[in-house]
């Protein structure tokens, strides 16, 4: 069912269901929430701990019988009761209230490109669980290419990529309307990995999950480019002892351990590219690739694709909220796309 943006409008609240971070727009209120994923449950009394970003800061540090899952994976929901639960955490009782002074709740929410029937039935039953009578999804690619600006309303081609924290959504957007599309499973969290396993591997150093961000923005001077310091200092666990351990790690290794999960980013542009009409990747060649995402940041990634693809490359001004921003636009009526993306709206 398509659905049309006087079906938008009538929503009252916008969710951004995220693998990283969990995000909700109220109509007339804005961005009211803007956390981590993330629930911490005593697996004893089933009792919710901490959610956002206190049970993020719980990762790694908690005893047996406190868990910190994460509800949400690659954009699609796999725990639908615990993602109501954090969610109901994240929002609290006052505007919890406030909602359910609606008449006839409406939620609009961002799925990603081409997820499976289960995945949104399952982001419909997380937001009907919070008192919504209607639901609309919303596919992610445009929701975002609204946020950050780009005019895609006009028969001109506008290539945008969304970077996540488990996926890579790319397509080329006319019309209002999905031209040609990609989705690469290949995230920040890939990223991450690889940083984690060139440590292992090469320097026999385990390294606190929470500290894989801080070490990319240390690569800083142009990241993921061969300029910045010739070596960092990094902290961590020794394997063979368990002990703690520091070691310099010459950062033109890193950067090439990082490299190898972001070929795969390269091919799905390559692909979306190649499955383009030549009118519309003629228009590209100008207007470039637009990145957004909490992933977009990730230092040097924006010249490396310049240096791969010989495209204009920029990242949003706010690359991570795009989404959100997005779907609170069009539920505000601040934009009037001609025409949307073949989306669901389920009782």
């Amino acid at each position: 069912m398509t659905v049309s943006l006087e079906q938008l409008r009538r929503c009252h609240v916008a969710v951004d269901l995220g693998a990283a971070r969990t995000r909700v727009f109220v109509k007339g209120v804005g961005l009211v929430v803007d956390e981590p994923s993330v629930a911490a449950v005593n697996t004893r009394t089933g009792c919710l701990v901490a959610v956002g970003a206190l049970a993020e800061q719980m990762t790694g540090r908690t005893p047996d019988y406190i868990q910190v899952a994460r509800p949400v994976s690659g954009g699609t929901v796999v725990d639908i009761d615990m993602a109501q639960r954090m969610l109901r955490h994240l929002l609290g009782e006052k505007l919890r209230r406030q909602l359910r002074r609606k008449p006839r709740l409406r939620a609009a929410a961002c799925t990603p490109h081409l997820s499976d029937p289960l995945a949104q039935r399952a982001a419909v039953e997380t937001l009907v669980g919070l008192g919504a009578r209607r639901v609309v999804l919303v596919d992610t690619l445009i929701a975002a290419a609204v946020g950050c600006g780009l005019p895609v309303e006009q028969p001109t081609a506008t290539m945008i990529m969304v970077c996540g924290a488990a996926t890579t959504q790319i397509a080329v957007l006319s019309l209002g309307s999905i031209v040609t599309a990609a989705r690469v499973p290949v995230g920040g969290n890939a990223i991450d990995h690889a940083v984690i396993q060139h440590l292992r591997t090469q320097h026999e150093l385990m390294l606190p999950s929470q500290s894989v961000r801080p070490l990319q923005i240390a690569l800083h001077g142009n990241g993921l480019t061969s300029k910045g310091p010739e070596s960092t200092e990094i902290h961590g666990r020794d394997v063979a002892t368990g002990l703690a351990r520091s070691v310099h790690v010459n950062t033109a290794a890193v950067r090439n351990a990082i490299h190898t999960p972001l070929t795969s980013v390269l091919d799905g542009i390559g692909k979306v590219l190649r499955d383009c009409p030549p009118d519309l990747v003629a228009d590209l060649a100008d207007r470039g690739i637009m990145m957004v995402g909490g992933s977009a940041l990730l230092p040097g990634f924006d010249q490396m694709l310049r240096d791969a693809t010989g495209m204009p490359v920029q990242i949003a001004e706010r690359p991570d909220i795009c989404a959100v921003l997005g779907l609170g636009a069009m539920l505000e009526g601040k934009i009037q796309p001609l025409v949307l993306n073949p989306l669901a709206e389920v009782e």
